[in-house]
């Protein structure tokens, strides 16, 4: 019989598990985003706002604890701050849209383009999640995780040089895509550092080599020690993102030294935990678009039993949420998880 462990903290549970350790419960983690336009409403901190303001961001961030139960808190709902301070042309829509960047008006064309602006951390956009985990870690201390972000160097190379060009790069040049890669990855650093600094516990590593545009090889190729290298330069623990399916790059992935691989619902879960051969936690992996946004709370808890039941370590959504999902479901997640663990200590 297992021995019985003690009621853990938000925080404590988190790190925990990322560290491979036991845990009272599997926490339930946000490495990427749960802000709904109904929260937004509930706290006063709407979209394109509580991107740009610290205050707002961190009231709508901190709604993932107070208001849905969860074990963590992130500051930084979407994928562009980073790009906004380095100049890319910004749309900042409405409260129920992403903020994006217009890929389509790329500010740099090669390697030797690369330059970080000298006030790359004062940029309102970069000191906003700065400010904000600074306001949450002196709010909730050490209760709850406070998971920080910084893009990887893939996701930012298509923010600057642009989809298709980043890409058809890979093919026609791919020394002078590893030397683009170098020069970002130094970005990924100085922001994942800043937000450690200002007392992020953990750090997701969004990467958006995904599987319906590369192939798990390219992963290999290009980024597998690049992600071993920025594992080695930000001493807490990493949650790589990557959408789509990852079945085929998670053997590689789990070489990197990363804490967890934050995986998408179109992998299986029992194929995932085969795939990374107890390497690497796993973060996953409730369906967004089907299961969150449309169905009701008892999909969402055949999904979470279903993630629980392979061994993933700790349950989330895929990836950030629709901005209409429903709280209901998000309200789903924990309930389920507590009610997993009830029963199976029962057995």
């Amino acid at each position: 019989m297992a021995p019985v462990i003690e009621k853990m903290t938000s925080r404590e549970r988190t790190m925990a598990a990322l560290a491979g350790e036991p845990v009272d419960r599997p926490p339930v983690c946000t490495p990427t985003n749960v802000a709904t336009v109904e929260l937004m409403d509930l706290v006063d901190a709407p979209f394109p706002e509580a991107n740009r303001d610290a205050e707002m961001n961190a009231r709508l961030a901190a709604t993932a604890y107070t208001e849905l139960g969860f074990d963590t808190i992130a500051p930084y709902f979407s994928i562009i701050q980073e790009s906004s301070a380095l100049g890319c042309d910004m749309q900042w829509e409405q409260k129920d849209n992403w903020p994006t960047v217009r890929m389509s008006n790329p500010i740099w064309k090669s390697s030797s383009d690369v330059k970080i602006p000298s006030d790359f951390l004062e940029h309102k956009d970069t000191r906003a999640i700065t400010d904000s985990i600074r306001i949450l870690k002196q709010e909730f201390g050490d209760e709850v995780a406070i998971v920080g972000k910084t893009m990887g160097p893939w996701t930012l190379a298509y923010h600057v040089f642009g989809v298709e060009p980043f890409l058809l790069g890979t093919v026609d040049d791919p020394a002078e895509t590893m030397k683009s890669l170098e020069a970002l990855k130094a970005i990924t650093i100085l922001y994942g550092q800043a937000q450690i600094d200002a007392g992020a516990d953990v750090l997701t590593i969004p990467d958006h080599a995904t599987g319906d545009l590369v192939s798990g090889e390219y992963y290999r190729r290009f980024l597998m020690e690049m992600h071993q290298e920025i594992e080695e330069e930000l001493d807490v623990p990493l949650m790589l993102h990557i959408c789509g399916a990852t079945v085929d790059r998670m053997p590689y992935i789990a070489q990197t030294g990363m804490a967890a691989f934050h995986f998408d619902s179109k992998n299986d879960p029992v194929e995932a935990m085969a795939a990374v051969d107890g390497k690497i936690r796993l973060v996953g992996n409730i369906n967004n678009p089907t299961t969150l946004y449309a169905r009701g709370p008892e999909e969402v808890r055949s999904e979470v039993n279903a993630a629980l039941d392979a061994g993933v370590q700790l349950i989330a959504p895929e990836c950030a949420i629709p901005l209409k999902t429903k709280l209901e479901n998000l309200l789903e997640i924990p309930t389920a998880i507590e009610d997993w663990v009830a029963e199976r200590g029962q057995n």
